[in-house]
């Protein structure tokens, strides 16, 4: 234990040499091509980011994930990439990303082997950060694959920290050390980012585990310190993901500030899940100046509001619908009401606010004292709160407000609050009266072939 708290105090010493006061937009080739890279396939990733417009809305990063080098190291102990699938070179590789106004980033491992089994950096810390660097990277994803157990994860990680520092070259040092250990208490003083869970997988499960599994940690993260990592963007034709989990799915991860990686190849992409990645307003959630990660605020059953404060006293919100994916409730309940007051967010009672549609970019009114939205089943309505009146106030964080699970009468599904259910819904006589909840009988007089008979 003591020699735990000893090299924690040393990392606290040590932190890295660049500041990354935003988190990072990208690519990466993982997701979408696994082993499968090329010097070709990358240089269309490239251009594609470009003439589809990514670039112009951030995205700078190109990630080349595992399966870039030679499966042995040469002579020189020097990592090399592949001969056949890399035949210009890594230096020339990054080259042609940068001709295209990208950033050059590539991936290693704290092992002795990345995933795929290549050559990892445990013990070429120094060398490896040296031919990075000669090659012009700009940004180094590492992973946690293929480590004896008596190496600590705290001394690997470390070690490359270290290495890039003594390079010289401003290096974006992301951590894909999945969320052990708690990385959100060590991570700020190794690396700018640190990934909080396990793989994400394409399966609308994956991402509501990951969301839960963030929850209170925002309070680890932000600029001065750096960033959660909740995995890279399943946001694409055939992810396996809905459209409107692939809204929801961006416009979290922009609201926690991670970095933004998109997993699809972009040799594919329908207009629709374009249109979510082009999303500007959300984008400017995740690049906001206060640079504070957004968490969630309340919960009841499916229904979430997660918020953060965004530079100048405005708020981030996103009302979130998340009820079981059964056809039947689909149809029968495809939307409902989710209600944010102003006392969760910071906000004083009775002071008017400018409520705007992220995805829509459009101003949906001003309002006071609260806003209610009505949101489809797995998806999410994501809003700009910006008060026209005083006093405003980017102090708040999302920990300081009510119990995340506070009872809420207005945030109950009820006909009276949900104008889309239909008179005939058998479920429309239920009430509410303060805590209680009570299904009164229908009215004779209102059924079909009344006037107060028998059924």
């Amino acid at each position: 234990m003591a020699r735990q708290v000893l090299l924690l105090l040393a990392a606290l010493a040590t932190c890295s040499a660049l500041e990354m006061r935003k988190p990072a937009l990208g690519f990466n080739t993982w997701n979408a091509f696994y082993r499968d890279i090329n010097e070709t396939l990358v240089q269309q990733q490239a251009d594609l980011m470009v003439s589809l417009g990514l670039r112009d809305v951030g995205f700078e990063y190109l990630v080349l994930d595992d399966c870039w080098a030679e499966k042995e190291r040469p002579a020189d102990g020097r990592l090399i990439g592949n001969k056949r699938t890399f035949p210009s070179g890594m230096k020339a590789m990054g080259e042609y990303i940068k001709s295209k106004g990208l950033k050059f980033g590539i991936y290693s491992d704290a092992g002795n082997l990345t995933c795929a089994k290549y050559p990892g950096s445990l013990g070429y810390e120094t060398e490896d950060a040296q031919t990075f660097a000669s090659w012009g990277v700009d940004y180094l994803k590492y992973d946690n694959c293929h480590a004896r157990r008596d190496y600590w994860i705290l001394d690997r990680y470390a070690a490359m920290r270290d290495a890039l520092n003594a390079t010289g070259r401003p290096i974006v040092y992301s951590l894909c050390q999945w969320g052990v250990m708690e990385a959100h208490l060590w991570g700020p003083q190794m690396g700018h980012s640190w990934r909080t869970t396990e793989d994400i997988r394409p399966a609308w499960d994956s991402v509501l585990k990951t969301l839960d599994y963030n929850v209170g940690l925002s309070r680890f993260a932000g600029s001065d310190v750096g960033w959660l990592d909740l995995d890279m963007l399943y946001v694409g034709n055939d992810t396996g993901l809905r459209f409107g989990e692939q809204r929801a799915h961006f416009a979290l991860w922009a609201l926690y500030k991670s970095p933004l990686m998109i997993g699809h190849d972009l040799r594919d992409f329908s207009k629709q899940s374009l249109s979510v990645l082009l999303s500007k307003e959300v984008i400017a959630i995740n690049q906001d100046d206060l640079g504070v990660p957004g968490d969630l605020i309340w919960r009841q059953g499916h229904k979430r509001i997660y918020a953060g404060p965004l530079a100048g006293g405005a708020r981030a919100v996103v009302l979130a619908n998340f009820q079981f994916a059964h056809p039947t409730a689909f149809q029968q309940c495809p939307r409902t009401n989710i209600t944010v007051f102003w006392g969760q967010i910071g906000l004083q009672p009775g002071q008017r606010a400018l409520v705007r549609d992220l995805y829509e970019e459009r101003d949906l009114g001003e309002f006071a004292d609260s806003f209610t939205g009505s949101v489809e089943a797995h998806n999410v309505l994501a809003l700009r709160i910006t008060p026209l009146e005083g006093p405003t106030d980017d102090g708040w964080r999302p920990w300081h407000g009510q119990p995340a699970y506070a009872a809420q009468a207005a945030n109950v599904a009820v006909q009276r609050y949900e104008d889309w259910v239909p008179k005939s819904a058998p479920w429309r006589y239920m009430k509410v009266g303060g805590d209680d909840t009570v299904f009164q009988l229908p009215d004779p007089a209102e059924q079909p072939g009344g006037g107060g008979k028998d059924r």
